[in-house]
């Protein structure tokens, strides 16, 4: 994927009303519950979703991506080892889920594979950075244009 179909990917995502967070956990210090802290600190409605936990750093979460209550509405990030991801991919179809941002070490050949067969690189953000160093970028460029959009010196 080229920096501008990347950059125009990450827009998309970050633009999205709802996330999710696969791969989160009760420990602060694994990188997939700092992704999700990244969002709450942001105020972005974020659910994570865990099979065995209730609540994730104060968010109430769903066991799976079909709890989720719009997944056709809701940007997945993906923190998780590349079986995880693949299955992920695979109820993104069913679910109609929109974007998915598989963060650093999410995938593999499977799963890069999987992405090219089925046509979903325009739907699948792999190989590359982790929302946490470029969203807030993103993010905060966004909101400068939406604030500053008309004016002029």
């Amino acid at each position: 994927m080229s920096t501008t179909k990347r950059t125009t990917f990450q827009q998309r995502f970050l633009e999205s009303q709802q996330f999710a967070v696969v791969g989160a956990s009760q420990d602060e210090t694994k990188w997939a519950t700092k992704v999700l802290k990244w969002y709450k600190d942001r105020h972005l409605d974020v659910i994570p979703i865990h099979p065995g936990e209730k609540e994730l750093l104060g968010i109430r979460t769903v066991r799976s991506l079909g709890d989720l209550p719009n997944p056709s509405q809701t940007a997945i990030s993906v923190t998780a080892v590349p079986h995880v991801a693949l299955s992920i991919l695979k109820q993104m179809r069913v679910l109609a889920i929109p974007l998915v941002w598989l963060q650093p070490g999410s995938e593999d050949e499977t799963v890069i594979k999987y992405i090219k067969d089925n046509k979903l690189a325009d739907r699948v953000l792999f190989g590359g950075p982790c929302v946490m160093k470029e969203g807030n970028e993103i993010i905060e460029g966004r909101y400068f244009e939406e604030t500053y959009r008309g004016w002029s010196m």
